[in-house]
């Protein structure tokens, strides 16, 4: 990367560009940074870089702050740190290491501070810090050897944390906040020294001097700082989404992107449920009518959402429907609250005795009802089960969960009430609980029970068009829809792994179909995606999912440990890594004889129970053990009803309601429950599942005295079919973070199967015969059910090519079926394929997870062999 010569004028304006961190944690995503800062210099603009921590990073920092009492568990930690820097400092290239590792030596001397032993806030302040002063120190580093003339600066030098009334210790030094304003000294200071600055997010210096960290949402908040100070031209916010939409896009696949919001509509979106941008951050730029820009990093092309000071939009419309989950309602009722003075100063001072902040609040004569957001604090019962006996003195209380909260923002609120009939109409059939009309007539909010949301919301964004009160066919409020995006990012994708082996796959066909093909470097790729999330502690592989032996040793080597359902599972993974220490190894059989859990115990494998029977019929072979009790949080998740297993209609784990007899049993035979686990379902691509199971886990983890570990299980979703959205992995990271910071005290396991596997596998097979039958035409292939059961068994969608005429015209509307006496032996319905012709190579896509390990040799015919690449 060449620098433009020319030199800027000093009155060049400013960009500030901020990159989260999974923008950062890669040499891809840097030479997008490097590009973007390029084009913006090149364009005649300062560049002003604002950077996270390395994705996990700041969670790894926190579990150091959050357990300074164990200094092994701290410097493991730290090894972990280490690790992860040195990794990419390797991957991007760089020559000399000192910089970062100076930086990897300043957190080894504050685990030698003597404020470690106390936890003190100051200095846990100064452990965060790391993450950012590390990562920009690294982009600063590369973005130097590309060519990009880049100036690091630290953003404590020009931050300055203030004081605030009434502001804990705590907020003080962990949540802190900022006073700004447009200084040109420090524009001018900075002009004379360069085009091209890096900086980090989330801190900030105290007036003592020390450092400060902004809290949750940091980053972008230092970028609208640094955006105020320097008066910039914009804010631009790079993240994996394209912008703000009309609704969450994983709900709602018709959301449409928006355009243009102004400060306020965008406030509310924000605090209503968008997870897209911090609500902290958009104070400072208002203040200083700085726009911001939210742009997709990987498609950079794509316009984004602007949020500017005034739209010009002012006839009353409704910009986006949001939701958030996990609301609770506090409704409390007296008679003798009318009239009385104080009454409402008597209740609310005790949600602040206990740390509970107050979002919605619903008034009568005698009543007062009240949600609990849990995006600021993650309840658990016996918080809750204090406050109601504080506020029994004054009212009776009934607590209402879980709830949801569904909000219609937009300018002129109650100018368009009367449009809203058809949606009034929806909630009537609903027990609505609250109904919050905010003042600023930019929102209205329902509040409900939380089941029926995922199905409402995307009923209620068709409504709101239709009653024409969301307009858009306003090109300049709303943009294309997410489904309408996502075809574009599948039309620009890299393209799969086999077409780039193309010619290697057909020549393995001239041997031998049908047969499984897969590729090891792909199921690297997305193991180290999840490696890089940095928040599980520990990643098991599910083995029923694939327990080829290349695949259990490649993934062994990138640190994965290994979930077995069955005995013959463990003696499978032994037999591939003889080497593997026996508590690498999770046990969760279901309905298995008692010899495979004794044999399992005997071989120190780690076991989990998931019913009764086992404790109380053979409740001695787990004296003085340690155990895990899988649980059933009592709802189903997953692409098809084979693949949900929660649920009074799911054979597997503990009911709720039997979890004490399990505990009381348990004792009694002196077994130690040590990790709760759950797995709802499969194929789920809704970052948000793991969320909630983290926290009813957790919270269920609390009434036990001996819990270590919470196992979230597995069921990532791989996308199928073409308009399928990808489980958003950033997401995935944020939402188990925001858990994990509540409840520090648990070590996250998770155990992904199909997602490591599925996309690694082809199936190759040849046409045997074609056929027509009226307007149906078939193709028949020589690999069927008993190679490939998904179709038949969980209506699976797979993606089929004729890889012989792979760039042949898709022009004829087929059934692809195999060669089994059964009508269920469809791979495929109403595909679209070039004519085929017998001895075709035919690919069936995603296939390496359920494929060859479900297979069977029914009407006698040999399954699809397997190869590894």
């Amino acid at each position: 990367m060449n620098q433009p010569n020319t030199s800027l004028t000093a009155d060049a304006p400013w960009v500030v560009v901020k990159f989260g961190g999974t923008s950062v944690s890669t040499r891809p995503r840097w030479d997008n940074i490097a590009s973007i800062a390029a084009t913006h210099r090149e364009a005649g603009k300062r560049v002003l870089i604002v950077v996270s921590a390395l994705s996990g990073i700041t969670d790894l920092l926190k579990g150091i702050g959050d357990g300074c009492a164990d200094l092994p568990r701290c410097m493991e930690l730290r090894e972990t740190i280490v690790a992860r820097h040195r990794m990419l400092f390797g991957e991007l290239g760089l020559p000399r290491r000192n910089a970062i590792d100076a930086w990897m030596m300043r957190l080894e001397h504050l685990l030698a501070d003597p404020r470690r032993g106390s936890g003190a806030f100051d200095w846990q302040a100064e452990v965060l810090a790391i993450g950012e002063l590390s990562s920009s120190t690294l982009g600063s580093m590369y973005l130097n050897a590309l060519g990009l003339t880049t100036h690091w600066l630290d953003s404590r030098d020009y931050l300055q944390a203030e004081a605030l009334p009434n502001q804990s210790l705590w907020g003080r030094w962990l949540s802190a906040s900022v006073r700004v304003r447009h200084d040109p000294e420090i524009a001018a200071e900075l002009a004379a020294r360069g085009d091209v600055f890096i900086a980090q997010g989330f801190i900030a210096r105290s007036g003592d001097g020390k450092t400060a960290v902004l809290g949750r949402g940091g980053s972008d908040t230092s970028a609208a700082y640094f955006g105020a100070v320097l008066k910039a031209e914009a804010v631009e916010i790079w993240t994996d989404v394209p912008g703000m939409f009309s609704a969450n896009p994983r709900q709602v696949p018709d959301a449409r992107l928006l355009a243009r919001l102004d400060y306020a509509e965008a406030q509310e979106i924000a605090t209503t449920g968008a997870k897209v941008l911090h609500p902290r951050c958009i104070h400072p730029v208002r203040d200083a009518r700085v726009p911001i820009r939210i742009k997709d990093t990987n498609r950079p092309q794509l316009p984004g959402t602007e949020i500017l000071w005034n739209t010009q939009s002012t006839t009353p419309s409704i910009k986006a429907i949001s939701s958030r989950k996990g609301i609770t309602l506090v409704s409390m009722e007296s008679i003798s609250m009318w009239q009385q003075v104080g009454f409402l100063a008597d209740v609310f001072e005790a949600f602040k005795r206990h740390g509970l902040s107050v979002d919605l609040i619903g008034s009568a004569e005698t009543n007062v009802t009240v949600s609990l957001d849990p995006s600021e604090n993650l309840l658990n019962t016996d918080v809750l089960a204090r406050l109601c006996v504080d506020l029994e003195a004054f009212c009776r209380v009934k607590v209402i969960a879980p709830c949801a909260a569904i909000t219609l923002v937009g300018r002129g609120m109650r100018a368009m009430l009367h449009r809203l009939s058809a949606v009034l109409a929806e909630f009537g059939a609903l027990d609505v609980h609250l109904i919050s009309q905010s003042s600023n007539n930019l929102n209205l909010t329902f509040v409900i029970d939380e089941a029926v949301v995922d199905t409402l919301i995307p009923r209620l964004h068709a409504m709101l068009i239709r009653a024409e009160v969301m307009r858009v066919d306003d090109a300049s409020v709303f943009g294309p829809s997410w489904r309408e995006l996502a075809e574009e990012a599948t039309s620009i994708r890299q393209p799969p792994w086999w077409q780039r082996e193309r010619a290697r796959l057909l020549e393995l066909a001239t041997t031998a179909t049908p047969r499984y093909v897969y590729s090891l470097d792909q199921v690297r790729e997305q193991a180290r995606g999840l490696l890089g999330l940095g928040m599980v502690d520990r990643w098991h592989y599910a083995l029923k999912a694939n327990p080829h032996p290349q695949i259990l040793r490649c993934l062994h080597a990138e640190g994965f440990a290994f979930e077995c359902v069955s005995w013959n599972e463990v003696l499978a993974v032994r037999a591939a890594l003889p080497d593997l220490p026996a508590e690498r190894i999770l046990f969760t059989p279901n309905f298995a004889p008692r010899e495979e859990y004794r044999a399992a115990l005997a071989a120190g494998a780690r076991v989990t129970l998931d019913g009764l029977h086992p404790m109380l019929e053979w409740g001695t072979d787990f004296a003085d053990h340690d155990i895990f009790l899988r649980v059933d949080l009592g709802i189903g998740r997953g692409h098809h009803d084979k693949v949900r297993t929660g649920g009074a209609q799911s054979k597997f784990g503990v009911a709720l309601d039997e979890v004490e007899t399990f505990r009381s049993h348990a004792r009694r035979h002196g077994a130690r429950i040590v990790g709760l686990h759950a797995h709802l379902g499969s194929g789920i691509l809704d970052a948000q599942h793991w969320r909630s199971v983290h926290v009813q886990l957790a919270s269920l983890a609390e009434r036990f005295n001996r819990i270590e570990v919470l196992d979230l299980g597995g069921g990532l979703g791989v996308p199928s079919r073409p308009d399928d959205v990808p489980l958003d992995l950033a997401a995935l990271g944020e939402a188990l973070a925001e858990v994990k910071q509540a409840y520090p005290q648990f070590q996250l396991w998770m155990e992904p199967g199909r997602y490591l596997v599925a996309e690694a596998g082809v199936l190759l097979a040849r046409v045997t015969q074609t056929k027509r039958k009226g307007d149906v035409h078939y193709v028949g292939v020589n690999a069927g059910m008993n190679s490939l059961i998904r179709p038949a068994l969980y209506e699976a969608w797979h993606e089929i090519v004729n890889l012989s005429r792979l760039d042949a015209p898709a022009g004829e509307l087929v059934q692809i079926v195999g060669p089994i006496c059964e009508s269920g032996d469809v791979l495929g319905n109403n595909r679209r394929l070039p004519a085929c012709r017998e001895g075709d190579v035919i690919l069936i896509a995603e296939a390496g997870a359920y494929g060859a390990v479900m297979a069977s040799r029914y009407n006698l015919r040999e399954p699809a062999g397997e190869v590894c690449l």
